[in-house]
């Protein structure tokens, strides 16, 4: 019998900013309630406050219960190798894959895969994700689709976990650079200051998406040259997998 369901959400798709992070957050079926007794919700509904409160709940109860929790943090250096031959789709499709096998789960214990999906096609960002696992996850249903932070506690669960573990990475990078970052997202004026003095420099920022169109524009506007290239000595003519890319040496 299969008792287990997964969840899995993002946190950090949009900002010009420091990581993506991907959560995917296993539970027994019949253990769904306590989610709820914890006030697990959609990450985007909860104060900065109240979203980690529930997450250090969260953490307290997998502990206890045994829930599985598998999370894959990608830096802006990895984000912006993928995008060279990449789409962000497949790079969440490859994130969310890797992130369901690190849950700690075996694949045949495991009844059903909720994605919040980032693909306009839902069901296609299912069935890549689907791909990517390889055949051993064949039998698991897969619930793809939008918004599924909302409608699925247990995607909220990973939402949370995930947003929490970005903000976490941003206070980190904020406090190393003595600077405010704000949200990363490109419409907010602090992250649009902080954009143009990370890319006062030599090169732009470790911790900027140089792939990012916003990013590129501050460059060529404080520097009156062309963008440098991140990975010179790259080449543009195969397709790799997040993993590949890793394991090399740049």
């Amino acid at each position: 019998m299969k008792e287990y369901d997964i969840g899995v959400d993002e946190a950090g798709r949009g900002p010009a900013i420091g990581p993506l992070v991907v959560c995917a957050f296993s539970i027994k079926k019949s253990e769904r309630k306590y989610l709820d007794d914890l006030g697990v919700q959609d990450s985007k509904k909860m104060s900065k406050k109240r979203r980690e409160l529930v997450y250090e709940k969260l953490m307290a109860k997998s502990e206890e219960h045994e829930w599985g929790i598998g999370v894959e943090t990608c830096h802006p250096a990895d984000i912006d190798k993928w995008m060279e031959t990449g789409t962000l789709n497949s790079l969440e499709v490859e994130l969310f894959a890797n992130a369901i096998k690190r849950a700690g789960v075996a694949s045949s214990d495991v009844n059903c895969l909720s994605l919040d999906a980032c693909d306009v096609n839902e069901e296609r960002f299912g069935r890549n994700v689907s791909e990517v696992l390889g055949s051993n996850w064949d039998e698991c249903k897969i619930d793809s689709r939008h918004k599924m932070d909302s409608n699925d506690v247990l995607v909220g669960a990973a939402s949370i976990i995930a947003k929490v573990n970005r903000d976490k990475e941003i206070s980190i990078l904020s406090r190393n650079e003595g600077l405010d970052l704000g949200s990363g997202y490109p419409s907010d004026q602090v992250t649009k200051h902080a954009i143009d003095l990370l890319c006062c420099g030599k090169m732009p920022h470790e911790m900027l998406r140089w792939s990012w169109a916003n990013v590129q524009r501050s460059w060529i506007k404080q520097n009156n040259r062309p963008f440098p290239n991140r990975f010179p000595r790259t080449s543009k003519n195969s397709q790799q997998t997040l993993t590949d890319w890793n394991q090399q040496e740049w």
